[in-house]
């Protein structure tokens, strides 16, 4: 009997242990601008079900960083789920001047694709990863399960669904301007019938109509810069101060749907979609691992607009707090306690107001890009006679070099503008390209600038500005800089096989990708840096 009972036990015991040698759901969650100091100081407004529930039960790293500039939203997406950095995976920025084409380029871009979920301009569908360079930690689980597993990207922001979804993923979606969750035919001509229903019933109306009042009592806010102040702005028409609350069916009469962007309800719309998807693509419900990649993105937007220090940005992350211990709790449900591995980090972090900060004495100000640009056509106009400057964009100068004559040495006429411009007072050095292809490891910011630098696309000088000062307007906040306040995210490793507990060395982004793909036995990214993080492999 005994010898039975024990038989049965090690059976049963053997099933269990096979089944768990792989999470049967992966789910990357990005959220957008969200700078690491946030979970400390928020820490006693949140609920213990959602940060919270992430620090106590699964692994912190609390000095994770971007080893790369610009620090923007595509080439943060590209670099989590690639394990690399621009220089490989070719996504310099949101949108570039691409050097070798001449002209603006969008990271996403495809004009080979149609749209498809019923946008409302046929452009904002004309997507797909064909710019990125490199593969995928998602694109990896396809090849390693013969194309079985499923993977899936859901955000705001296109970019922010495209990219982590990677080359093979089923699909990837974002929300177009009219509410509806679109897509291309990049991924398939057929339109999930689940999805045209979920777009029919018009979720983002309930919230259009409740209005955006403050999540929790005026008390929790206490910390906040008041509720009307000179650093802060709206991203809606008739709505003209940045104060609560806010009646969002004044504004949708004028300009529709898309008033639900300039709000945290987007964040709603995207989990309400992901349990949606979860249950209609039987996510976690195979023989083999999926992925589901988020990608939250009104974090991002609130603080563009008022400052990472509003009332506004704060009550964006109590609902977030709120929606995910929600869909903490869903998945638990679903896919099952511990059947799940999930990890949470961002795409970049974010400034200071930097009028907030001169108002308390820091000596530092906004730029703005185009005073910039024309003062750089001005002085070629007067130094050479005609106008050498293709393009000023995301602190690149881009030189025209078949207007110079072929008496003059381009590298010389190149260190005059780098000069020219280092000559700023807000500059702090101007890089070559000749100076960043040949940087040394220890100039901390060159090194950054060659991480991110693609020589068939960006411009021939690097403008880098002193710390404190953005080429943004004088309200809200911004991000993209090679200096702490926008490389520092927060890093958790949740659920399945994660140990508990905290680190605070410094690690990288890149070492994410590389991670999981050791962690569930795939190979790595193509063009990964392959280190990892120890401390959540060894469990």
């Amino acid at each position: 009997m005994k010898k039975k009972f024990l038989s049965v036990f090690l059976i049963i015991f053997s099933l269990a242990f096979s089944q768990n040698q792989k999470p049967k759901l992966v789910i990357g969650i990005v959220v957008d601008q969200m700078r690491t100091e946030f979970l400390f100081r928020y820490s006693s407004l949140f609920s213990d079900n959602g940060f919270k529930r992430l620090l106590n039960d699964g692994f912190f790293y609390s000095n994770l960083h971007y080893n790369y500039v610009p620090t923007f939203t595509a080439p943060g997406h590209a670099s989590i789920y690639t394990g690399t950095t621009p220089v490989n995976h070719g996504i310099v920025a949101n949108e570039w001047f691409y050097r070798g084409l001449k002209r603006d380029v969008y990271c996403t871009e495809d004009f080979s694709v149609v749209s498809l979920g019923n946008p409302d301009k046929n452009k904002e569908g004309q997507m797909s990863p064909k710019n990125l360079q490199s593969s995928t930690i998602t694109d990896e689980l396809k090849l390693a399960t013969n194309f079985k597993s499923k993977v899936y990207g859901i955000s705001m922001k296109d970019r922010g669904a495209i990219l982590p979804a990677g080359h093979f993923a089923n699909r990837a979606y974002w929300i177009s301007d009219n509410g509806n969750f679109i897509s291309s035919n990049f991924y398939g001509n057929e339109f999930p019938s689940w999805v045209t229903s979920f777009n029919e019933s018009k979720r983002y109306m309930k919230y259009i109509q409740e209005g955006w009042k403050l999540f929790k009592d005026i008390s929790y806010y206490k910390d906040c810069l008041p509720d009307d102040n000179p650093y802060e702005s709206t991203g809606l028409k008739i709505h003209k101060k940045a104060v609560f609350p806010y009646l969002l069916t004044e504004d949708f009469a004028q300009t529709g749907p898309k008033v639900i962007k300039s709000t945290p309800f987007t964040n709603n719309l995207i989990v309400e979609f992901a349990e949606e998807l979860i249950e209609n693509e039987k996510l976690g419900n195979g023989d083999v691992t999926d992925f589901l990649t988020l990608s939250f993105s009104a974090t991002d937007i609130i603080t563009h607009l008022t400052g990472p220090r509003s009332i506004e940005t704060l009550d964006t992350y109590l609902r977030l707090d709120d929606l995910l211990g929600k869909f903490l709790t869903f998945l638990d449900k679903k896919v099952g306690k511990g059947n799940y591995l999930l990890f949470l980090t961002a795409d970049h972090s974010g400034s200071e107001n930097p009028k907030h900060l001169k108002d308390h004495g820091y000596d530092i100000s906004s730029l703005n890009a185009k005073e910039m640009e024309n003062k750089l056509r001005a002085y070629s106009i007067e130094k050479y006679g005609k106008d050498l400057i293709l393009s000023y964009s995301n602190q690149n100068i881009y030189i025209d070099d078949a207007l110079i004559s072929p008496s003059k040495k381009f590298n010389e006429i190149v260190k005059d503008f780098a000069n020219f411009i280092e000559s700023f007072p807000e500059v702090k050095r101007a890089y070559t390209e000749d100076e960043i292809l040949n940087i040394s490891a220890v100039d901390e910011h060159g090194s950054m600038i060659f991480r991110g630098y693609d020589k068939k696309q960006n411009g021939q000088i690097y403008v880098l500005l002193k710390p404190g000062y953005i080429e943004y307007k004088p309200q809200g906040a911004t991000h993209g800089s090679s200096y702490t306040y926008d490389t520092h995210v927060p890093l958790i490793f949740y659920g399945w096989k994660t140990p508990h507990g905290t680190s605070s060395e410094k690690h990288y982004i890149t070492e994410i990708a590389p991670t999981i793909a050791q962690k569930i036995s795939i190979t790595f990214p193509n063009s990964t840096n392959s280190q990892i993080l120890s401390e959540v492999i060894k469990y």
